[in-house]
C-alpha cells in the first residue's frame, strides 16, 4: 500500500531536517519531533524503506536514499521559502511555520516558481 504524499513528504522532511542536526537519525528522535508513537513510526519506516526512500544506517539509524532526499530537500526548499514569505508579509513566525507546513504539501511547482522569483525580487 503506497504511503499518502502528505504524509510520506512529512516524514522525509523530518528525517531529512533532523539528519542535518544529529550525526545518527534513529526511529526515536523522529518519533519525538513529529510526536508519533515509536509502532507509527517503525510501521511508516517499512513502508519508506519498501518504497526506496529510506534505508537502515548501522543498523540503529535511518538514512534517506537518493530518492527520498531528492524529495526531502524539495519540500524543504518549498517550506523554509513559505516560512520566510509569509514572514515578509508580516505574519507571526508561528503562523507562518504552521502555514508553510500546511501548505508546501499542495502548491504547484508554477506557483512555488513564481514565488520563488517574487522573494527573489524582494531581497535584492
Amino acid at each position: 500500500m503506497p504511503a499518502s504524499s502528505e504524509s510520506l513528504e512529512m516524514y522525509l522532511e523530518d528525517i531529512y531536517v533532523l539528519s542535518q542536526e544529529l550525526d545518527v537519525v534513529r526511529p526515536v528522535d523522529l518519533a519525538k519531533k513529529m510526536g508519533f508513537s515509536k509502532p507509527t513510526i517503525s510501521e511508516w519506516m517499512g513502508k519508506l524503506r519498501d518504497q526506496g526512500y529510506v534505508e537502515p544506517d548501522n543498523g540503529t539509524g535511518l538514512h534517506l536514499t537518493p530518492k527520498g532526499e531528492a524529495i526531502a530537500i524539495s519540500v524543504y526548499e518549498r517550506h523554509v521559502l513559505l516560512c520566510n514569505l509569509f514572514c515578509a508579509m508580516g505574519v507571526s513566525p508561528e503562523t507562518a511555520e504552521e502555514d508553510a507546513c500546511r501548505v508546501e504539501h499542495y502548491i504547484s511547482a508554477e506557483t512555488f516558481e513564481c514565488m520563488k522569483s517574487f522573494y527573489a525580487t524582494l531581497n535584492k
